[in-house]
This record gives structure tokens, sequence and C-alpha cells, in this order.
């Protein structure tokens, strides 16, 4: 399925200038504001529906947004289920575009060992579309993402198998999204984002990118980078993670930063630990990650909207 017919479907700071350490919360007595873009409570009760094949609008002006947000560029996205590729080795996704005020620019979402059926990447997808992107989120596993209920000594095993499949599949992501986007005129350049082992992905994505088909990336505590990989990326990466982080090294974050090429960012929030962007597990990590969220926002809209006016 096209992009065009999917569409239509749904229709129907620091020491150094790149090194940004963010301070811990000194006064929890304060007022948390933890208003969404798009709020996810809502975004929940629209998955059962396009799962079935019933795609709906998700309206934001209907929701809570935050103070500084564009309400008429938030106001309608849509989403779809889509099988990409060939059939023998066609690849589940998930589309989500935003219907008014699309920017025509299309964004490769890469998930955690979770999945991309995931409610918590499902509802950060809706946020990034809610601000006019066109989100891509393929299933990176061929329908077996690891499970939180099975035992850790399987997981070196079940990784080693489905390491190769995720970069099958991000390949053929690529390849729709070039075939689509490109062809429609809209998307000159990309944008790719990614979660824990999708944040590590990010970095092997940009650094084979001999295409130059992405303009920027955006890593959240990728797992399991190598500096010397990050060090042949041409483009702008924004590196994020807590200093809680046993997954995400801080050491190996300000290695990469020593290195920086083409203006890459660091930005590192004090007592925060894995996962805290897209799964919070508390206040603070609610208010840390809305605030990752925003420098997320800002880094798409600098290096992808306002570069491709």
């Amino acid at each position: 399925m096209g992009l065009t017919s999917a569409i239509f479907m749904a229709s129907a700071v620091a020491t150094r200038s790149n090194f940004v350490l963010k301070p811990q919360l000194t006064a929890l007595s304060s007022r948390l504001h933890i208003s969404k873009i798009c709020n996810l409570s809502f975004n929940r009760c629209l998955r059962p529906s396009l799962r079935r094949g019933r795609c709906r609008r998700l309206c934001c002006s209907q929701v809570q947004t935050q103070d500084d947000t564009d309400e008429e560029a938030c106001e309608l996205v849509n989403g779809v289920e889509l099988s990409i590729g060939e059939e023998s080795d066609s690849v589940a996704a998930y589309l989500l575009t935003a219907v008014k005020n699309n920017n025509g620019i299309g964004i490769l979402l890469l998930s955690d060992i979770f999945g991309f059926e995931e409610s918590s990447t499902r509802d950060f997808a809706y946020r990034i579309a809610c601000n006019g992107y066109n989100v891509l989120l393929p299933d990176l596993f061929n329908g077996d993402p690891w499970q939180k209920d099975r035992p850790m000594s399987s997981f070196d095993p079940w990784l080693a198998t489905h390491t190769q499949t995720a970069k099958n599949n991000i390949t053929t992501s690529i390849k729709w999204m070039v075939d689509e986007f490109f062809a429609a005129g809209s998307s000159k350049k990309f944008g790719v984002i990614g979660f824990c082992f999708g944040g590590g992905k990010v970095i092997d994505v940009l650094s084979n990118d001999n295409n130059d088909y992405f303009a920027l990336g955006v890593s959240f505590y990728g797992t399991r980078i190598q500096p010397s990989v990050a060090a042949k990326i041409k483009v702008p990466v924004l590196y994020i993670t807590g200093d809680e982080d046993p997954l995400c090294s801080v050491q190996v974050l300000e290695e990469i930063d020593r290195d920086n090429v083409g203006g890459s960012k660091v930005v590192v929030f004090k007592g925060r630990g894995h996962g805290f962007v897209h799964r919070p597990a508390s206040a603070e990590d609610d208010q840390d990650a809305e605030e990752a969220f925003t420098i997320m926002r800002n880094w798409l809209q600098n290096g992808l909207v306002v570069e491709k006016k």
C-alpha cells in the first residue's frame, strides 16, 4: 500500500556547547506541568479500532495542548496499519500522518525491544505526527518482540536471532519511504528516531546512509552504541539519556561528543534512568520527558522543517 492510499484509508547549554547536563529537580512541591501535546489516554482509546482496520482521526483540538503549541497545527492525525515490501519479505508497519498542516516530512521511528505495537511507543508516534510529520513505525521483529515474562537467560539468544531481522526490516522500511515520499515530491530528507534498541539502530542507519536520505537523527538512550561507528555519521544526531541509565553509558556519549561531527548534541538528564522519555515511571520522569520531547521537537523543526524552506 502506498502513502497516498494509506492517507486516504485513514481519512475515511553545558560545559561545552554540544553537551548538556540537566539539573535534578530541587523542589518537588512545585506544580508539575504535565499536559501533553496529544492526550495519551485519548490515544489509547484509538488503537483497538485501528488494529481492526477502522482508521479514525485523532483530533488534538478536542484534548489538552501545551500553551506554546499551535492548536491548528495539531488538529488531526490519521493512523493505518500497513504491509510494506515484497510479499515474501513484507514488513508490518504503522503509519501516522498529520492531516492538517502536514509538512510532508517523513520520520522513521525505531522501537525498543518490546516492539512497534507497544503502547508507549505508539503514543510517542502520535505525538510526533501531531506536530505535522508522517511517522512510519515498522515491526522490527516480525511479530516476535521481547516479552517481559521471558527469562533473562533467553535474552541474548533472542537478540542474536532478531538483530539481522531488524536490520532487514529497517532496510525495507527505508526503501518504502524513499519510493513513497520522494516519488510524491514531498519529503526530500528524512529523520530517524529510536528508543533503546532502536536508538542504537539510529546510529547504524545513519553511519550507512550512503545515499544521504537522512538529514538528522535522534537517539533516546541507545544501547550498544559504538563511538567508532558514530564517528562515521555525517549529519547531526541528538543523543538523549539519563545519568543513571546502565544501558546507555554517559561516558560513551562523552566520547562521541568529543569526536563530534556534523553538529551533534548530547543531553543528559540528571537522576533519570532507562526509558524515562517514552515510558516515564514517576512524576519527575514525566516532567523531564516533556522537556526531552520539546528538545526533540525543536531539533526536528530546525533540522528538517526550517532547512526544507
